[in-house]
């Protein structure tokens, strides 16, 4: 038996329409699931077979709390997808007004920044609370990281776009299933 805090806000997404979402997971992973209103879930774990199946139930309820949308954390049951936590706090501090600024800055304007983070790369952002969270496999994590990671930094948005695009022939080729 494993037990998980999230967020109660994200309590409701992980819940799912009348227990939509809860049923799916408990589906996949053939694991029992106990959510109460406070965020505590609990992981009857006890009967399954597959330890790989509750760690990897373990990252999806993680990426939920994280504030991904269940679909999106759906694809941490796939294998070569991971999950990476940034907190920002690393980067400025305690001051919430600084934190609130970074987040800003990736988010960008409309969400252009996080969007074309997400399209170039194929990975998955979320912006929750003080940290930035990426889904992605093992070619567009540590790309996408690096660009979150010099946004974090302070480099300008120009120059994250063109990182951002300069590893677009090397995403692109490791899609088609070829090895560099």
């Amino acid at each position: 038996m494993n037990i998980i805090k999230i967020p109660r806000d994200r309590v409701g997404c992980l819940i799912g329409a009348h227990g939509s979402t809860r049923m799916e997971l408990e589906r996949e992973s053939g694991i029992r699931l106990e959510i109460d209103t406070e965020g505590e879930v609990v992981i009857h774990d006890e009967m399954s077979k597959d330890p790989l199946k509750t760690l990897k139930l373990i990252e999806v309820i993680k990426a939920v709390g994280r504030g991904f949308s269940p679909e999106r954390a759906w694809r941490l049951f796939q294998d070569d997808e991971y999950m990476e936590i940034i907190d920002i706090r690393e980067y400025t501090g305690k001051k919430v007004n600084q934190v609130s600024r970074v987040r800003a800055r990736l988010i960008g304007t409309g969400g252009k920044t996080r969007a074309l983070i997400e399209d170039l790369t194929g990975a998955n952002l979320s912006i929750y609370g003080s940290s930035v969270s990426i889904i992605g496999n093992s070619i567009q994590l540590p790309v996408a990281r690096h660009a979150v990671d010099l946004l974090l930094r302070g480099s300008e948005h120009a120059t994250v776009y063109r990182y951002l695009e300069r590893q677009r022939p090397y995403l692109r080729i490791t899609e088609m299933g070829f090895d560099l």
